[in-house]
């Protein structure tokens, strides 16, 4: 009896059918890994101008609350006072440039507080004899791509708490 000689591997179709499969699910990981990237890339600008905000209504909050006068008829978009150590600041939200600045009255010296601020706002809350203000809530939206947030903070004037 002859013996049949059996070819042993895999045929042309099966290797184009595995190197098809194996593609496609190169495809799929790169896609994933492609959508991983520019997510954290996002997440990552958000992060920071998040905390440029925060910051930015720390310092604040810092010096509202130890404000010797606050200006209770400055406009929505702004908050007037003096400072624990006697400098005479404002805080000023422009929409035109969508930044927060910090104004110093002295010699009208303007500076950068925070970036890509689409709304701010400080709603002032007055004494009973309503000539200062006993607390003010500050408000910020940031927007950074497609993602907004909003913070907020709020401060007695600890002086004015009478």
């Amino acid at each position: 009896m002859q013996k049949i000689k059996r070819k042993t591997g895999f045929t042309i179709a099966e290797l184009l059918l595995a190197v098809a499969i194996g593609g496609m699910l190169l495809a799929a990981v790169a896609f994933a890994f492609n959508a991983s990237a520019i997510n954290c890339r996002e997440n990552e600008e958000i992060f920071k101008t998040m905390n440029n905000a925060r910051q930015a209504l720390f310092r604040i909050t810092s010096q509202l609350r130890t404000a010797d006068a606050v200006d209770p008829n400055a406009p929505n978009n702004q908050c007037s006072f003096i400072t624990a150590d006697g400098q005479d600041v404002t805080y000023d939200y422009r929409i035109a440039d969508k930044k927060l600045y910090l104004i110093t009255n002295v010699d009208g010296s303007a500076y950068v507080l925070c970036d890509n601020v689409t709304a701010a706002t400080f709603t002032k809350t007055l004494t009973d004899d309503g000539l200062d203000c006993k607390s003010v809530l500050v408000s910020m939206t940031v927007v950074n791509g497609d993602m907004q947030r909003k913070l907020s903070a709020a401060a007695a004037v600890r002086k004015n708490l009478d």
